[in-house]
């Protein structure tokens, strides 16, 4: 199959494949699509501002495409390797894995920077 010389819209097709499958069989990724879902919910209620929509949207983006490149090498390593432990193997999970935490925690403090005054006001 010659994947290069495909039209836009079977690139467009497969891409939106891609994240089906991603949300169908990844745990991590639905509670991040979740917790993106309440994080708009929460920015109608404070009303964020358009730089803090762009940022959130960024950063949420970041996050969700980081989770699913690290399902494509989850899926790879395991197709390479299938039942045959290799510590390269592992090593390049645990690595993608990590990408993927550095990028939550980074989010995190994002959020927590924007979100926590806005609280805070709305408590004085």
């Amino acid at each position: 199959m010659n994947f290069k010389n495909q039209s836009f819209s079977k690139s467009l097709s497969n891409a939106l494949r891609g994240i089906k499958v991603s949300i169908g069989s990844e745990r991590n990724l639905k509670i991040q699509l979740t917790i993106m879902i309440l994080l708009t919910v929460l920015g109608l209620i404070l009303k964020f501002s358009p730089m803090e929509w762009g940022i959130i949207a960024l950063t949420s983006a970041i996050v969700i495409s980081t989770e699913m490149i690290n399902t494509a090498i989850e899926i790879t390593v395991d197709m390479v390797c299938q039942e045959n432990f290799n510590t390269f193997a592992r090593n390049a999970k645990d690595v993608a894995a990590g990408a993927v935490l550095i990028v939550s925690i980074a989010s995190v403090i994002v959020g927590a920077i924007i979100i926590l005054p806005k609280i805070i006001n709305l408590i004085k």
